[in-house]
Formats: structure tokens, sequence, C-alpha cells
């Protein structure tokens, strides 16, 4: 426990908490009032963490949609009960990471959603084309305490550290203000949950590989890849018993499948076959239609007409939306509806200024300013068309053009995702194929 609370381990987790801010837990305090907290509080915590005397605060219990539908279930502990579990988690993760399957890329160092993507490509591309789709029925709020730590006594004999990471799993979830006692799962939000979700499902993996499976596993997200149907309903029957029966754990069996690449989708991508000459049953990424429902409706909320924020403010959220969104689908296939996407974009954009030019009369001021001949300024302006119909018109994309947008601050989609994946602009492209 010593290794926890003293040394470089305490400092390296205050700072990552400080770093990564977070809302605050059930006691309200935030991220930046830390230092003066530890300050007041952290002789007498320290004390209760070596005695084996603390007990955690209950986690502030936060339900956000889920993009299939339903909520998930997140709990967000006090800001020191994160700088603990974070502690713990620096202490915990070099025990156990030497041992992680290499298939294995969820929640780790030097590992990402990136990483398995590629991965699962290889397999397909190998022809396992018959992949099982596993889905763990809310995993994270049915992990069996007794198991878990089980797993984590064969390896941690301090008993009072095994006593704390017990607690935590043990600590109440507050729902208003309720405090609901929790049996079983390990709630999303903590530092120390995925490595405890890992730990669990490092059995399973390590099932798969004593089976020879081809496999790839990203937190509680599992896919297996097989060469025949046969096969591929005969393993999902066995894996299906042992998690249920070893793991304590429940296959959503609604949602768990026998798909082929086409119909399969991991970390919102899907797979298109190859067009390249002579790569026939070879596949390649593409983003899958739910990601692009996802990324349409988050651009709608930015660039609604009827938000009352300023249009620079309106372009930087989009920007900021487009550098995480490409960032992370750079390596999927999307040229043309990207451009599509930054056509419709710009027509949402200019519908925002038309509907900030309001009256008749400043419209036909403002196609006045931008060099509109009187009698089409006179003729918009006085339009008796819908405003969506008029951003979409030629009369908003002559003057209104998208090298104007540009010096406001507007960035295309298509251009940041060129930059990123070949290291070029849109204009460089265009250029080379002249």
């Amino acid at each position: 426990m010593r290794w926890v609370v003293g040394g470089q381990s305490f400092i390296n987790a205050y700072h990552a908490v400080k770093r990564n801010q977070g809302a605050a837990g059930v006691d309200g305090e935030q991220t930046q009032n830390l230092p003066r907290y530890l300050m007041r509080h952290w002789e007498k915590i320290k004390s209760e963490l070596l005695g084996g005397t603390y007990r955690p605060l209950p986690v502030r219990g936060i339900k956000i949609p889920k993009p299939s539908g339903g909520h998930r279930q997140l709990g967000i502990p006090t800001v020191m009960d994160r700088v603990i579990q974070q502690a713990m988690h620096q202490v915990l993760s070099p025990i156990w990471e030497p041992d992680f399957s290499d298939f294995s890329y969820g929640f780790r160092p030097k590992r990402s959603a990136h990483h398995a993507l590629h991965q699962a490509t290889e397999y397909i591309n190998q022809g396992r084309h018959w992949i099982i789709d596993l889905d763990l029925k809310s995993f994270f709020d049915r992990v069996h305490h007794d198991k878990l730590m089980g797993l984590i006594s064969q390896r941690i004999s301090d008993k009072t550290l095994l006593r704390l990471i017990r607690r935590y799993l043990q600590s109440g979830i507050m729902e208003g203000n309720v405090v609901r006692a929790r049996a079983a799962g390990t709630p999303q939000g903590g530092p120390l949950s995925p490595l405890l979700s890992n730990i669990l499902l490092h059995e399973l993996d390590q099932e798969l590989e004593k089976r020879g499976h081809k496999f790839v596993r990203y937190a509680d997200d599992c896919s297996i890849f097989l060469t025949s149907q046969r096969a591929a309903q005969r393993v999902l029957h066995s894996i299906t018993r042992f998690l249920e029966t070893k793991l304590h754990l429940e296959v959503n069996t609604q949602k768990t499948r026998i798909c082929r690449p086409l119909q399969f989708t991991l970390l919102g991508h899907s797979f298109v076959s190859s067009y390249k000459k002579g790569a026939r049953g070879q596949y390649r990424l593409c983003i899958s239609k739910s990601s692009w429902k996802r990324l349409k409706e988050k651009i709608k909320v930015i660039t609604r007409k009827t938000s009352p924020i300023p249009f620079q403010e309106r372009v930087q959220k989009l920007n900021r939306l487009m550098v995480g969104w490409v960032n992370y689908f750079q390596y999927a296939t999307g040229y043309q509806k990207l451009k599509d996407l930054d056509a419709w974009i710009r027509c949402r954009l200019r519908y925002c200024i038309w509907k900030q030019w309001k009256r008749p009369k400043r419209r036909l001021r403002a196609f006045r300013q931008l060099g509109v001949e009187e009698s089409w300024a006179i003729r918009f302006a006085y339009s008796r068309k819908g405003g969506w119909a008029i951003a979409c018109s030629p009369i908003m994309g002559t003057t209104v053009t998208e090298d104007r947008l540009r010096k406001r601050g507007y960035i295309p989609f298509l251009e940041y995702y060129l930059k990123v994946k070949f290291g070029k602009s849109l204009e460089e492209k265009a250029n080379k194929k002249r």
C-alpha cells in the first residue's frame, strides 16, 4: 500500500488527474481545488489508507445515451478518489500488462482503436470471412466482484490494498439524492475500472488463444474471425458457455451474431470490398452508416439556425468536431461522402447567415455589398422561398463563397481528411491530377 500513497506514483497520479480535469463527484469538489483540498486533508487520508480504514465516497451516477439505443451508466468518483485510483492503476498496471494478450487493444499503453481495426482487416483479408460479433450484456454493470477479486489476489498479497479495491467496487452510486448499493459491476468513469475490466476479460483472451482462435478485443467488444460458418456456430456456443459459467457474464443474444465482412461493424467502422485490381476477396475500412448519422446529428446541432451564437464561435465548434472525427476515421475510405458532406455544411452555414440578415431590407443591402446586380438582389431579398431553398441556391453559392467562409475560419472536412491521410491539401491533390 505504501507504493500507492508514497513517492513518485502518487505525484504522477495527482498530475494526471489535474491534466484530465473532469466533472466533480458527490462532494462537489472541482479539479482546480485539488491542491487546496490536499493541503487540508492529505495527512488524515494518508493515515487512513495505510491503516486500512479509508472508505471511498459513492460515485455520482450519470446516464448517457448509447448510439444503439438505451443508456450507459457512468460513475464519476470524487477528485480525491480519482487520484487514489490513478495511483493504484500506476502500481497495478505494470504487474498485469506484460501478460495481457497482444490482441487486446482497449485502455492499454501504446495501443488504440486503430491497431484493433488494422488487425481485424488483416484477419479478414486472410480469408477469415465468418465473424462472431460478441456482445456482453451490460458488462460494466455485471462484473462479478468475487471472481475479479480472486484473480487480483493471485498476484497481490497486500491485504490493505485488496480491501481498498473491494471497497471501490462496492462503493454505492448516487442518483439524485439516493445512494444505491452495488453488489456487482465496476461503473465506467474511474481510472481503475478499465484495468479491472481487462484483468477479468484476460481470462477470455487466454481461453481464445489456448483454442487457437484469431480475435480482436477492445474493452468488452470482442470479435472472433473464422473460416467457416459451422466453425463459427460451434465457437459461439462454447464461448458463450465459458463466459456464463467461468466468468459469470451474460452474452447479449439479441446483439451477438455471426456475420460476413460486409455486415460487420467494429468501433464505428464497416468494411467494403477493395477496388484494387487483382484484390478479389480483399476488404478495406469505411465509415459505418451509424457513424455518419451521429456526425450529421452533431453538425446539425452546431449549425442550427436558431442557435443564438456568433458565427465565429459556430465555425470554431465545427472545426473542433472535424479535427477529432477525422483523426479517428483517417484510415477509412470516404472521399465522395466527405465531399458531399462539405457541400451540405456550407449550405447550412449560408442558411445561418441568411437567418442573421433577418429582414428583406438588410438582405438587399447585404447582396449589394456582395456585388449582386440590383435586379437580382431585389428578386432574392424579397423572395417568398424558404430560407433553406435560398441557402442552397446559386445566389448564395456565388456570393457567400467558400473563400469568404474560409476567411471566417471555415475548413472543409475533406481538406483536413486529405491532409491527415496523405499529408496533402485538397488543392495539391487537384493540381497533381491536372
